[in-house]
């Protein structure tokens, strides 16, 4: 399970660009996105997996594409449950607050391809602990009984 981008952008509603590291900010979001805040959707991820059905369709869509912060690879997002915390990296910590998303207006995604995996895929988390993170570092599913 790891870290295949790390995604920002300056302003909410649009494709992310893909960053060579970021930066975790507790309590916040990655520094520099436009999604950062004192919410519970301080970070989104979305699997490779979830991004390659997209493609499959014959979409020209890479990691980012889908608004989403980071990119993951082996690691079944919307089966996790709420509450769950995941080390990103060394530092990073996470806890995942919320599963999809109600999609308000239909992206640009959904209009070229009939369907967009962010709102039934995406989930969300909260910054716990800050930390840099960049494509390649682990994710570490905490199991809650040790000190995190």
């Amino acid at each position: 399970m790891k870290i295949v981008a790390v995604s920002i952008s300056d302003q909410k509603g649009v494709p992310k660009k893909n960053i060579p590291e970021g930066r975790l900010i507790a309590d916040f979001g990655v520094e520099g996105d436009a999604h950062g805040g004192p919410w519970h959707r301080q970070v989104s991820l979305l699997a490779r997996e979830s991004i390659q059905k997209m493609q499959d369709l014959g979409l020209k869509v890479r990691p980012g594409s889908f608004a989403e912060n980071l990119t993951t690879e082996g690691l079944d997002l919307p089966g996790l449950p709420i509450g769950t915390r995941l080390r990103l990296g060394e530092e990073a910590l996470v806890e995942v607050t919320q599963i999809g998303k109600e999609c308000h207006d239909r992206c640009a995604i959904y209009r070229l391809a009939g369907d967009c995996v962010m709102p039934r895929e995406g989930i969300f988390a909260r910054i716990l602990r800050g930390g840099p993170v960049k494509p390649g570092d682990a994710i570490t599913i905490m199991d809650g009984t040790k000190e995190d």
